[in-house]
C-alpha cells in the first residue's frame, strides 16, 4: 500500500475515537514509519500520559505516537481487516496518552470486543 493511503487509514482511524476523547488530544503528534524499532511493535507512544501532567508545568515537546505500516499490512488478511487492525493500534496507543497501562488497556480493549 502506498504511505499515503496508509496515512488516510490512519486518519480515519483517528475520526473513529470518540468526540469526548478526541477534543481532550492536545500537544501530541501521530506519525506514520514503515518498520519499527524491534518486532512486534504495531504502535509505540512516547511522551507523558495526561495522568502524569501537572497544570504548573511549562512548555514541552509533544507526546508522539507512532504507528507502523508494515506490520499491519503483514498481518492483515483483507483491506478491511488491516483499516480494523489500525483503528485498534490507534486507539491502544491514545489509551496510553490517557493513562492506561498495557494491562488496562488489554482489559479495556476486551471488554469493548465483547460488546
Amino acid at each position: 500500500m502506498r504511505p499515503r493511503d496508509f496515512d488516510k487509514l490512519v486518519a480515519r482511524a483517528l475520526r473513529r475515537i470518540p468526540a469526548r476523547f478526541r477534543k481532550r488530544l492536545e500537544n501530541i503528534v501521530i506519525v506514520v514509519e514503515r518498520e519499527p524499532p524491534r518486532p512486534g511493535l504495531l504502535g509505540l507512544y512516547q511522551g507523558r500520559p495526561l495522568t502524569e501532567r501537572s497544570v504548573s508545568e511549562g512548555f514541552r515537546m509533544p507526546d508522539q505516537i507512532t504507528i507502523y505500516q508494515g506490520p499491519h499490512e503483514r498481518m492483515a488478511r483483507s483491506e478491511t481487516h488491516l483499516e480494523q487492525e489500525v483503528a485498534d493500534t490507534v486507539w491502544h496507543e491514545i489509551a496510553h496518552y490517557f493513562g492506561m497501562d498495557e494491562a488496562r488497556v488489554r482489559r479495556a480493549e476486551r471488554r469493548r470486543d465483547r460488546l
